[in-house]
Order: structure tokens, then sequence, then C-alpha cells
């Protein structure tokens, strides 16, 4: 299994609005691509002492290959809707992924 993971930070005051369009908007445009090997998505929130919130993403996938399906040749080049680059104060450029090794549950 590959994740894929990326932040974007906001400010305060557009945080909500920020969760509320992946939710409404982003989530389930990247769900109705039906990408082989796609298993969902995990969203983390943090606030900084700073008062941005920072958002990470982390998508799963059966393999770098579905990765590739999702993001095309450069599949590193982060997937950022412009309706949420308006709303980000700045994001990552690029996306990390990882081999999961383990994967436990309790």
């Amino acid at each position: 299994m590959i994740c894929r993971v990326w932040r974007g930070w906001t400010t305060r005051e557009n945080a909500r609005t920020y969760e509320d369009l992946l939710r409404r908007e982003i989530f389930p445009g990247i769900a109705a691509k039906a990408v082989r090997g796609y298993r969902g998505i995990d969203l983390l929130r943090r606030e900084l002492a700073s008062g941005e919130l920072e958002f990470m993403t982390v998508m799963s996938f059966d393999s770098i290959e579905a990765v590739r399906e999702f993001a095309g040749a450069d599949f590193e080049r982060a997937y950022v809707p412009q309706a949420a680059r308006h709303l980000l104060s700045r994001f990552d450029e690029r996306s990390a992924h990882y081999e999961v090794r383990e994967r436990l549950t309790y």
C-alpha cells in the first residue's frame, strides 16, 4: 500500500470554508474519478501557535501505479483545485509517497 501525504495551510477565518470545500466537493470529486486501487483519504487538522491552521491529507492506494492513474506522469505534483488555492495561504507543491510497511489495528 502507498500513502500520499500532502499539507496545506490556511487562516483561522478560511479554515471552516476550506474544510467544507474538501468534504462537499474535492473529496467526492476524487472518489468520482473511480481510480482502481484508490482506498480512501484521511483529513487531519491542527492549529499552530501562529494562528494558522495546517491541514494534512493522507490518501491510500494499492500501488504506485494507482497513484499515477490518479495524479498522472508527474505523480508527485500536488492536486490542488483552483477553489482550494483561493482559500490556502500556502501549500506543498509536491506530495510525498510512503510505502506502508505495516498497519496494526487493535
